[in-house]
């Protein structure tokens, strides 16, 4: 009788504790059952359109995070510049986006678990000299300027011009009106094999001058239990090697470790 009244008592134990687990997710999202997420949805192969469809790398491993959380996922296309202030105004809970670790965002935001290291290249015309971050000095550079690639280039002398993303920057070279650009060498790998009669070139930086920057899923400062739940979705899709497959599928190669 005891032990069939404990094993009652237990499972009603586990069920409130199951049941307290979602109250939490479900308290700590913008709308009920629904993971918002913002990205830009323009950044091959992180997130972007293919025949109308929103695919990439980081729309994958927010689709795989949602279902560990048991959470509908619905995306918010929104422009670099404005992603993070857009967080701030609890447009959507999370962003996924390549966001880069600083110091100076983790003031203000919460990361997650890094899902993704990023390699930097040097993007200039075919005919241009630059090998090292010294070389960009009082180069005209096509940037995001919230963006940890506008502030390195920034942080090296270069001469900033405001861009919304990539595809701009990239114009604005192939045309001559900037010298450069410094972004993510998959962004980079991608946009070339959409772009085969390109004029421009990339040059990967060692890791000496340009350390790799871990990213990922970035929230409010306040949203702790989220974090909490996100950190570990994507520990469990680490440790089952679906991060893995899913860098591999889309870069070739696994960048979800140093």
């Amino acid at each position: 009788m005891k032990k069939r009244l404990w094993q009652g008592l237990l499972a009603t134990v586990i069920l409130l504790s199951s049941g307290l687990i979602g109250q939490q997710v479900q308290a700590s999202t913008i709308q009920k059952g629904t993971l918002t997420i913002g990205l830009e949805g323009t950044y091959a192969p992180f997130s972007y359109r293919e025949k109308g469809k929103l695919v990439g790398y980081e729309v994958d491993v927010a689709n795989k995070v949602a279902k560990k959380l048991k959470l509908k996922p619905k995306f918010a296309q929104t422009k670099w510049d404005s992603l993070i202030a857009g967080l701030g105004s609890k447009r959507y809970d999370v962003v996924f986006n390549n966001v880069g670790i600083t110091d100076e965002r983790k003031a203000h935001y919460l990361f997650s678990t890094p899902y993704l290291y990023s390699k930097t290249v040097l993007i200039q015309r075919k005919d241009g000299q630059m090998k090292h971050l010294s070389d960009i000095k009082d180069k005209k550079f096509a940037q995001s300027t919230t963006s940890n690639f506008g502030q390195m280039a920034k942080d090296n002398g270069a001469k900033i011009v405001a861009v919304p993303g990539m595809v701009e920057a990239m114009s604005l070279i192939e045309s001559g009106r900037a010298d450069g650009e410094l972004n993510d060498k998959g962004a980079y790998a991608i946009w070339k094999k959409e772009n085969p009669k390109t004029k421009v070139k990339a040059v990967e930086l060692s890791t000496a001058e340009a350390p790799d920057v871990p990213a990922a899923p970035l929230l409010n400062k306040n949203n702790v239990k989220l974090q909490k739940q996100i950190n570990r979705a994507l520990k469990s899709l680490k440790e089952d090697g679906t991060l893995k497959k899913l860098s591999i599928k889309y870069f070739k190669t696994d960048l979800t470790k140093k």
